[in-house]
Order: structure tokens, then sequence, then C-alpha cells
């Protein structure tokens, strides 16, 4: 295979794919702690892991586990939404699922040790948290490899109906944390595994991969 060849092989520049795919993957890893330190802060997560957070203390499973899981439903539903339209490609977030499951549960064995002793310093872990995630979503989303289901629903429900991606985003996140509290209440009768956290991440998350978008292409112009 020529060097040509190699760059463009059936039509895909390999070697952008390959950094596209490496910047998504460091993305994922670093998203991965940052969703470990919100657990561990005990407040909540953020709303796409509040249901996998509530349901970890029901099942016998880690939260790596229960969120492949729960992605993997994410894109049996986008199935049903796109039907004939769900692009092959698209079939890349199983693999992309399985390495974000790992990546959590390697990062809460890493992060086993650290444990908050005071309500500040669960704000603190809580706050930390946000930050972090924030920078793997940037990451992800710079990346333009492949998304997580959880934006791939998202995508899909506004290819299907014209809505506006950012509206449709919020209406997800609000749903998984309304369907998390339900689950909790209907499991443990109180709120277990989410928490003011989980508001205040879905809140923050997105101001702070705006904040990282506009300072690192400010960087890059200059």
């Amino acid at each position: 295979m020529t060097e040509d060849n190699y760059k463009t092989y059936f039509g895909i520049d390999l070697k952008q794919t390959i950094k596209n795919y490496i910047i998504l993957t460091i993305g994922l890893f670093i998203m991965s702690f940052g969703v470990a330190l919100s657990v561990i802060s005990d407040l909540g997560t953020t709303p796409i892991s509040c249901i996998p957070n509530v349901l970890k203390y029901a099942v016998p499973l880690s939260l790596g586990m229960i969120t492949i899981i729960f992605n993997f439903i994410l894109i049996v539903i986008q199935v049903i939404i796109l039907r004939n339209e769900f692009e092959r490609k698209q079939w890349m977030q199983i693999l992309v699922t399985l390495i974000f499951g790992y990546f959590i549960d390697f990062a809460l064995y890493v992060l086993s040790p650290v444990e908050p002793t005071t309500y500040i310093s669960q704000w603190i872990l809580c706050i930390i948290s946000c930050f972090i995630i924030a920078f793997g979503v940037y990451l992800e989303v710079m990346s333009n490899a492949i998304v997580l289901p959880g934006e791939g629903v998202s995508l899909a429900v506004r290819h299907a109906t014209g809505i506006e991606f950012g509206k449709i985003k919020s209406a997800f996140d609000t749903s998984n944390v309304v369907l998390g509290a339900i689950f909790s209440i209907a499991l443990y009768g109180t709120f277990k595994g989410i928490g003011l956290g989980t508001i205040f991440a879905g809140i923050v998350v997105g101001y702070i991969v705006r904040f990282y978008r506009k300072t690192f292409n400010k960087y890059n112009k200059e």
C-alpha cells in the first residue's frame, strides 16, 4: 500500500481518523475520572450517568458495566428512531461505550483511596469533577470521531424531528434526572445516587465546555 493509499484508504483519511480516535479516547479517559470523582463526592453525578449511578446500589454489577448496558439501550433507541438512516459508522458507539465503561471502573479503582470527610470536601470534589468531565466532553466533541450514545440519542431525535439540538439535549438530561429520581424512590424510598450535585452538574458542565472551547479556540488562533 502506497503512502497516498494509506492516507485515503477507501476514501478515508486514515491518519486523521486515527488522530481523531486518539483524541476521543483521551477525552473518554479524562471524563471517566470526572465521573468517578462525582460518584465519590456522593452528591450525585452528571445527568447522563444518573440512572446507572442510582441502579448500582440495586444490582450486583460495577458502575462501568451498568453504564455499558445503559448505553447499549440508548444505541437501540437510536436504531428504532432512525431505522434505515442509522449510519453504519454509528455502530462504533458500541466500542466507545465499552471503552468508557471500563475506564470508569478503572478510575473508581484508582481513586478509591479518596474519601471526602466533610460536606465542603464533597462539594469540592463535585466541582472539580465538573471541570474534568467538561474537559473530557470538550475533547470528545473536538475529536470529530464518534459521540457517546447519550449525545447520539439527542442527535437522532434532532434528525427525526428538526427540533434544536440544545432543547433536545436539555430535555434528555432532565428526563435522565427525573427517571433517576423515580428509580431511587421506588428502590430505596429515598434519594440515593442522585442529589444536588446532579442538578449542579447538569447546569454548569455545558457552560464549562463552552469556556474551554472559547479559550482553546482563542489560543489556537494566536
